[in-house]
């Protein structure tokens, strides 16, 4: 393992003014947001529309600094017989793939899941290195409802992400760690920063016990918020502050960068969130988007499947991306949502 490269790539996945694209979405999920717009949902269609957002010039080179991939798309050519990794590649972004192969339900949990993969990952990292990607993800699913997370659910997913993590490493990949605590539920802040506290304390335990290096890898968090069925909703403020105040208790300065999940919340949300965060300001690590839904939904709008809705479908991506790289210096106001593609 090679630290000094491990730690520079992981370093420019957190540039300043940029953010990851989490396009990884499985083959299920890209279905749901494609019937969404009633589009099929084929081989093809999932190609032309990440070719769409691969070739939006304006936002891949100034804003996005990654982009995590589907099993499927890191293998596809673009129409013009390009392999999808070098458009990545020419607009100065990081070609990344999410390695994790979904969840199955945990023994003796019930209600809880965790994480495979595992199996035979040395071997698929090799192959992924050898196509480009440079950096990796991994997600852990935690659910907050009475009685849950166990301990168990907690400790059996932060050991899977401590192992995917080491195995990283070793194949000379960054790993993005993903312990995600949902939004889902009727669970207030308090509820949601404690639950993440424990997780995120796990999760450290496991990548020390594992020996992972902190300085070659990032952390994808969700941030501490309300759950989407909670009456009482904090505000961007409490949000941000209270996100911020459980990083600092739980997150070594030596990790390079977090990049936060949106999990749920709107486009503008999230932005909003990340930019509180940043004029905060005084962090040890650099704080960033990897978002999936709150970079795509208005893109993914804007196209609808038709050829002739590629401009449009960028200028919207272009426009999420710019404002989330503002909101990662915390440079966003919403005015700016105003002026919108």
């Amino acid at each position: 393992m090679n630290l000094a490269d491990l730690n520079k790539v992981a370093l420019a996945m957190v540039t300043p003014g940029k953010g990851i694209l989490a396009a990884d979405e499985s083959s299920g999920t890209i279905k749901k947001r494609f019937d969404a717009i009633k589009v099929d949902s084929t081989e093809d269609s999932r190609r032309d529309y990440r070719e769409m957002l691969f070739r939006s010039q304006e936002a891949m080179s100034k804003h996005i600094s990654g982009v995590i991939l589907y099993d499927e798309t890191i293998w596809q050519n673009a129409k013009d017989g390009t392999p999808l990794v070098k458009l990545i590649e020419q607009a100065g972004a990081i070609p990344g793939i999410k390695v994790d192969e979904g969840t199955q339900a945990l023994p003796n949990c019930p209600g809880e899941l965790v994480t495979v993969g595992l199996d035979k990952l040395a071997e698929r990292l090799k192959k992924y290195y050898e196509r480009g990607a440079r950096f990796a993800k991994w997600r852990a699913v935690i659910d907050i409802g009475p009685r849950i997370p166990t301990q168990t659910a907690v400790r059996v997913n932060a050991h899977a992400l401590a192992r995917y993590a080491a195995l990283c490493q070793a194949a000379q990949i960054v790993p993005i760690v993903e312990p995600e605590v949902l939004m889902d539920g009727d669970h207030d802040i308090d509820r949601c920063y404690e639950v993440t506290q424990r997780v995120l304390n796990r999760t450290f335990q496991e990548l020390r016990v594992q020996r992972v290096a902190l300085e070659g890898m990032i952390l994808k968090p969700n941030m501490a918020i309300s759950g989407k069925k909670c009456p009482k909703q904090a505000s961007v403020q409490e949000v941000a502050e209270k996100t911020i105040r459980l990083l600092k208790s739980c997150v070594p300065a030596a990790v390079p960068g977090i990049a936060f999940l949106s999990g749920g919340q709107s486009d503008e949300e999230a932005t909003a969130h990340l930019d509180a965060m940043n004029k905060i300001g005084h962090l040890p690590w650099r704080l960033t988007f990897s978002y999936g839904r709150a970079l795509q939904a208005a893109p993914q709008k804007a196209w609808s499947g038709k050829p002739d809705n590629v401009p449009a479908g960028q200028r919207a991506f272009s426009h999420r991306a710019r404002m989330n790289g503002l909101a990662s210096t915390g440079n966003w106001e919403a005015g700016l949502e105003k002026q919108a593609a």
